[in-house]
């Protein structure tokens, strides 16, 4: 097999894969204002060469909000026997998102919560990058600023999903 040599897509498309982060605590999701679209979306952006999805899942999220988070989730298949592979999270879902003409994203949604050792902001919540403008929404909230129906139905499911999860963990 020969080396992949960075060329034209086929399709004229060039697609990048990213991730989106919903990251829920106590009937909240961060959200921020986006500065390129204008919209308030969930931490994340683009996965680096080499890097693994969930790593850039974790390491965008804490890039942005200050907050180390865990993923939650499950592998496909539970498997820790000696020299088997490394099982990843499984996304909550895969999209692909037309940027401009010409440049698509695919999209690794994943569901998080903060991990442990958080300090408080003012309300009793995870302290996040104020400079990246995160804010901690209820769905009250999400539905008092611009977001989209798809952005709106993530958090829907993530408020509804993460809690449930939690609770059935070992």
């Amino acid at each position: 097999m020969g080396v992949v040599q960075d060329r034209e897509p086929p399709d004229g498309i060039t697609k990048h894969f990213t991730v989106a982060v919903f990251v829920v605590h106590e009937g909240h999701v961060l959200l921020h204002p986006h500065p390129k679209v204008g919209l308030w979306l969930p931490p994340g952006g683009h996965i680096e060469p080499h890097e693994l999805p969930d790593d850039a899942a974790r390491r965008e999220t804490q890039e942005e909000t200050g907050l180390e988070v865990y993923l939650v989730g499950s592998p496909g298949i539970e498997h820790d026997a000696p020299g088997s592979p490394r099982q990843l999270l499984r996304p909550e879902g895969v999209q692909v998102e037309d940027i401009t003409a010409g440049h698509q994203h695919i999209d690794l949604i994943y569901f998080a919560v903060p991990a442990s050792g958080w300090s408080s902001d003012p309300d009793g919540m995870p302290a996040v990058n104020a400079a990246e403008g995160m804010v901690w929404l209820d769905r009250d909230g999400v539905a008092a600023h611009p977001v989209t129906q798809e952005v709106r139905d993530w958090v829907d499911l993530a408020l509804r999903t993460v809690p449930d999860r939690l609770r059935a963990a070992p």
